[in-house]
């Protein structure tokens, strides 16, 4: 069963880390355009704020569900497809979290930055990798769409094993899996904070 459990799998844990990478770079450029909105001015301030509100609020499930059935599967614009595919809809569904997550850390960097405090600014590379890690475990959120990502490897797995002992043994593996690297993440995002929280009250 490991044999040929692990392959798939790793190459379903690639789909996750594809689906945050992207999910990351389309919501560093609205969240840091936001971010600059919101320190900018009273009239763009608040028009920012309320816009990360919005984002933050919106559920992944209804924002994936909604860019799936709302636009025609052979909607094109100049000859190229508008309807996303899976992969990119799992990831424009995280967008929201992310750009709200980048807007608010960048809110904090530039004020550090306008402070003088370049150090205090840097704080804002272990949030964003924080972010990054989130993303990750939320692109499970595909499997409920037939996406082939980490959970949805696992789950297909499991239906084919005849005892709840496989299956159990199956979890938790994935888990471990999954857990272990993410886990260890945190950890030095964790660390390289309190470096650079000591660095500044020097």
């Amino acid at each position: 069963m490991i044999e040929r459990f692990l392959p798939q799998f790793l190459a379903g844990m690639a789909v996750n880390f594809e689906i945050a990478a992207l999910a990351l770079l389309i919501g560093l450029a609205l969240g840091l355009l936001l971010a600059w909105a919101r320190i900018s001015g009273r009239a763009s301030g608040a028009l920012a704020a309320s816009i990360i509100g919005l984002l933050r609020a919106a559920p992944t499930f209804v924002v994936m569900f909604f860019l799936l059935n709302a636009i025609p599967r052979n909607a094109t614009f100049l000859g190229v497809p508008l309807a996303p595919g899976g992969l990119m809809a799992v990831a424009l569904s995280l967008v929201p979290y992310s750009a709200a997550y980048v807007a608010d850390a960048g809110v904090a960097a530039m004020r550090q930055l306008r402070a003088g405090s370049h150090v205090g600014a840097l704080l804002f590379l272990p949030n964003v990798t924080r972010a990054f890690f989130v993303l990750v475990m939320s692109s499970g959120a595909g499997a409920a769409i037939g996406v082939r990502e980490g959970i949805s490897v696992i789950l297909q797995q499991a239906e084919q094993l005849p005892t709840l002992g496989e299956r159990l043994y199956l979890f938790a593996l994935g888990v471990a899996m999954f857990g272990i690297p993410l886990q260890i993440g945190f950890a030095l995002i964790r660390a390289l904070q309190r470096y650079l929280s000591r660095v500044m009250v020097r």
